[in-house]
């Protein structure tokens, strides 16, 4: 059984000025992802700037979102690391605090082969018993879980159920779903390309743009999975402005950026990330003006 179905909300972790995380505005944003439909929250993600926490603070990241969350809907742990022995550490933590699956991106810097890839995520799977899911970002970590690789582990590792497929390559995804035969759960990892993946057997969509827009995301899936395709296609197409303003700085940059001018006081972002340009930041009040968020 699949961790989840439809949309899961990459959360933004707020902080306050001072840098340190305001839990006050991170138990308001759950609430409001989960009055808005989401479906899943994903905590300590890419978006949720975990490279820049400590341990410490990663895990207690982790565990306030689980306890805020309270088994309403499925909480999703970012437990990744280029180091295996971290990436073991941090998803037991996660199991022990109640998290119903982790997302493990694939180890950046390094840059394993295959073979390593495949030692990396069997490791840190066989050290624990709830659903691991893996991540491949490519744009990000300079190194590519090949299709062979994906089936592979989800085929020898019980616990390795699903793939974030964030290369963009659909020609991949593609081949990533003829191979499996029904063995790999496949999330979007770009919100432009969540109809063209669940049309390759996709279920659903790891998603920035749900920060801002839970109930249209929620809903981009939902109409697929009710056969209203049209709907869902154009669903996605009305937010490709917006979401193409949310990618034109790195993320998570635009999303932080996007949330302050919502009022949702998501705080600033740590270096090295920096405060977004002000010819970009125009582009992206007006693309949420014309989505009708603000």
């Amino acid at each position: 059984m699949a961790v989840f179905k439809g949309a899961g909300v990459a959360i933004v972790t707020p902080f306050h000025e001072d840098g340190s995380v305001n839990y006050e505005k991170f138990a308001e944003s759950i609430e409001e992802q989960i009055a808005g439909g989401t479906d899943a929250i994903i905590v300590c993600g890419t978006t949720g700037e975990s490279a820049c926490l400590s341990e410490k603070e990663h895990t207690e990241v982790i565990r306030f979102c689980i306890k805020q969350v309270n088994k309403r809907i499925p909480v999703v742990a970012g437990t990744g690391s280029n180091c295996t022995e971290t990436a073991i550490y941090l998803s037991q933590e996660a199991e022990k605090d109640g998290a119903d699956g982790i997302l493990t991106v694939s180890p950046y810097y390094n840059k394993a082969t295959q073979n390593g890839l495949y030692a990396h995520y069997k490791k840190i799977a066989e050290s624990v018993k709830i659903p691991m899911i893996l991540y491949n970002v490519p744009s990000r970590t300079g190194c590519n879980i090949a299709p062979e690789t994906v089936v592979r582990l989800c085929r020898d590792v019980p616990n390795i159920v699903g793939v974030k497929e964030a290369s963009g390559n659909i020609s991949q995804v593609a081949r990533l779903m003829s191979l499996a035969d029904g063995c790999v759960d496949l999330y979007s990892g770009n919100d432009d390309q969540i109809i063209p993946l669940m049309s390759l057997g996709g279920i659903g969509v790891i998603s920035v743009l749900s920060n801002v827009a839970p109930r249209q995301t929620h809903d981009i899936c939902q109409k697929f999975f009710d056969g209203d395709i049209a709907g869902a296609a154009k669903a996605q197409l009305d937010a490709i402005e917006l979401i193409d303003a949310l990618f034109c700085e790195v993320n998570p940059i635009p999303v932080k950026t996007a949330l302050n001018l919502m009022g949702k006081e998501a705080g600033p972002l740590r270096m090295p990330l920096s405060p977004m340009e002000d010819k970009n930041k125009e582009k992206l009040a007006a693309a949420m003006k014309n989505y009708g968020i603000l």
